[in-house]
């Protein structure tokens, strides 16, 4: 149960994103200028569903833990990194705002940094499976900045 509460939780915030920017995509992403080394556009779904199957899996995985100190900050520095992911996509996308979106993004991946270290501390699996995650962010944080500083 707690398992489907979590793909639930993780699973949704994508779909509220993907809501917001698929439409941008061909349209206002499309216009901006962007580095080189920015991926192609089919590599977006391809990331995403396995990162948040992993995030799912590990936030499960800490749910199922021993109580502790560690866990408790763990638990809380996931659900803070997953509101900032969701809110994410509404201000870069959704309101063109790509300077409150490098500000959300780096206040995820700092939070999120923040979650795995913590995860760490309470079993070596969930944290594993969130070091993707934040590979992944703390691109995409370079590549926000990147399309902030070119337009």
């Amino acid at each position: 149960m707690v398992l489907a509460v979590a793909l639930g939780l993780c699973f949704g915030a994508a779909a509220l994103g993907a809501k917001v920017t698929t439409p941008e995509i061909p349209t206002w992403y499309a216009s901006l200028a962007k580095p080189s080394w920015t991926p192609p556009r089919a590599a977006f779904p391809i990331v995403w569903p396995i990162l948040y199957l992993l995030m799912a899996v590990a936030v499960w995985l800490l749910w199922q833990a021993e109580p502790s100190p560690a866990r408790t900050a763990a638990l809380i520095g996931f659900a803070a990194q997953l509101f900032l992911n969701t809110i994410w996509s509404p201000v870069f996308f959704g309101r063109h705002d790509i300077t409150g979106g490098l500000v959300i993004i780096l206040l995820l991946a700092l939070t999120l940094t923040f979650t795995v270290a913590m995860a760490f501390q309470v079993y070596w699996i969930p944290g594993a499976l969130l070091v993707p995650y934040l590979l992944w962010i703390l691109f995409a944080a370079a590549l926000n900045f990147r399309i902030w500083t070119l337009n």
